[in-house]
Parts: structure tokens; C-alpha cells; sequence
């Protein structure tokens, strides 16, 4: 991790309401945080907790209630390219195919290219991810995690100093899961983007991340140091006696500060 000492991102007394026809409820509740350029942050906490919120008030889709979400010291007005997005569904232009979609995310860059450097950018992000060889194929060619990958390519394609990964591979059996895990973590360490990435599993929270904001709901329960150098394999790491140290540090804040007395989700 390469980070500066002023913060790339931050939110401050952040709070966040919703109503339905009955009720008003509040999903965040004064939430301070700050994230450093080049930092890998992952919000760890169960379905509920406000952790998507967070991200979506970040990424400028939704709109806090109080408080203020600043990147770069400039408030989140709404969406920007200086913000690229991976949601868990895969929204790849299924007219597209797997280049094409990954052009998109060149082409709305802001960056000057000539048609031969847009395709050879194209293919060294789909290289990256491990798809070259399914450039021309359409999303409906394509199996579940390999759409991922095309998303995770479009996103990089952005060219971005800031990802925002909300339960990106939720949706992958677990093999493929691994892989994309390992496949972020290496990028994001190469490329040396800012990420803040939304997950309910403990274990993928350590395999990423530089810090792990613990959520209850509504609130930051806790924040943990990662002391781990990137980029991790998980069949490495999981080895290790501090792996497990911290793996029941986090198990224990997960329990106690979320009240998710099971552990269901957590991938404890």
C-alpha cells in the first residue's frame, strides 16, 4: 500500500433517513470517516447495517440527509468519473460484447485516444482480468464470473484513482470467488487506486484490505488494522497464526457490535 497522509476521501457526522408509507427509518447516523489515497478499506458488516448506503452515498447515487461526503476536499454532488463503481449484478450492456463494454468505460474517461490505442487499451485491461480471449463474445456467452471480470475490467477501464466495490462477487461460486478476490487485490496493489469495497465475509475483509471499518447498524462499531502485505493469497495467509488472530478479532467485534449472534454471512 503507497497512501498519503491527506485523505482522498472522508465523510463527516454522515447521516442517511428513508421513509416508507408507515415509518421513517435511518440507515447511517453520524458516520465520520477517512480514507487515504492508495488505501484498501473494506466495510465489513451484516445485510442492513447502512454499508451499501455508505458506498452508494459515495459513489454520488444517493444524497446524505446531514453531514457531507467529500472526495479530493470537493463535496459528492452525484456520480463522477473520478469514482468507478462494481456493483454485485454484473450491468454489462448485454448489446455489447466484452470489448465493448469495456471500451465504454474508455470512452466516458475523458481521456484523448486513437482508435487503434482505445482497442489496444481494451485488450490489456481484458488481459488483466484474464479475458482476451473472450473479447467478442456477448454477456449472455458468458458465464456468471466472467461477467464479473468484465465489469472489474470496465471499471479499471475508467482509468480512476477510486473504486468502490459493492459486494462485487457475491454472486460467483466460491473457486471463482477466490480468484477474483486475489485478481483485485493484485490489481488495486499494481495500479495503486484508492478502493473502499462492501462485504459481509470476514475473511474476504482481511484478504483485501488495508484497514476493516466493522459496521452495526447505523454506526461504525470498530476499525482494524490489516497488517498483511499485498497482494495475498488466501490458502497463504490462512495459514498463519496472526491470520487467525485477527480472523477471531474480527469475529468477536462482528458478534458483539452487530449482535449477529450466528455468524450467518459473515463466512466465519
Amino acid at each position: 500500500m503507497t497512501t498519503s497522509a491527506a485523505p482522498i476521501l472522508e465523510l463527516k457526522g454522515l447521516c442517511y433517513d428513508y421513509a416508507d408509507k408507515k415509518s421513517r427509518f435511518t440507515a447511517l447516523d453520524g458516520i465520520d470517516l477517512s480514507v487515504r489515497k492508495g488505501e484498501f478499506v473494506c466495510v465489513l458488516g451484516p445485510s442492513g447495517c447502512g454499508k451499501s448506503t455508505l458506498l452508494r452515498i459515495l459513489a454520488g447515487l444517493n444524497r446524505a440527509t446531514a453531514g457531507e461526503a467529500r472526495v479530493r476536499n470537493q463535496p459528492v454532488k452525484g456520480p463522477g468519473t473520478d469514482r468507478a463503481v462494481v456493483f454485485q449484478g454484473y450491468s454489462l450492456f448485454p448489446w455489447l460484447t466484452a470489448k465493448g463494454n469495456v471500451l465504454f468505460g474508455l470512452k466516458q474517461n475523458g481521456r484523448r485516444y486513437t482508435r487503434r490505442e482505445r482497442n489496444e487499451a481494451a485488450m490489456r485491461y481484458l488481459r488483466a482480468v484474464g479475458l482476451e480471449e473472450a473479447a467478442d463474445r456477448y454477456p449472455k456467452q458468458l458465464s456468471g464470473g466472467m461477467r464479473q471480470r468484465v465489469a472489474v475490467a470496465r471499471a479499471l477501464a475508467l482509468e480512476s484513482e477510486i473504486l468502490l466495490m459493492d459486494e462485487p462477487f457475491g454472486a460467483v461460486d466460491p473457486r471463482l470467488r477466490t480468484e477474483l478476490q486475489e485478481l483485485v487485490s493484485k490489481l488495486s496493489s499494481e495500479e495503486g487506486k484508492t478502493v473502499v469495497f462492501v462485504t459481509h465475509d470476514i475473511h474476504e475483509a482481511i484478504l483485501l484490505a488495508d484497514r476493516i471499518v466493522v459496521m452495526e447498524p447505523g454506526h461504525i462499531a470498530s476499525v482494524v488494522d490489516v497488517p498483511f502485505p499485498h497482494p495475498r493469497v488466501l490458502s497463504d495467509l490462512s495459514k498463519t497464526d496472526e491470520y487467525e488472530r485477527l480472523r477471531l478479532l474480527l469475529t468477536l467485534a462482528y458478534y458483539e457490535k452487530t449482535g449477529n449472534l450466528t455468524g450467518e454471512g459473515a463466512g466465519i
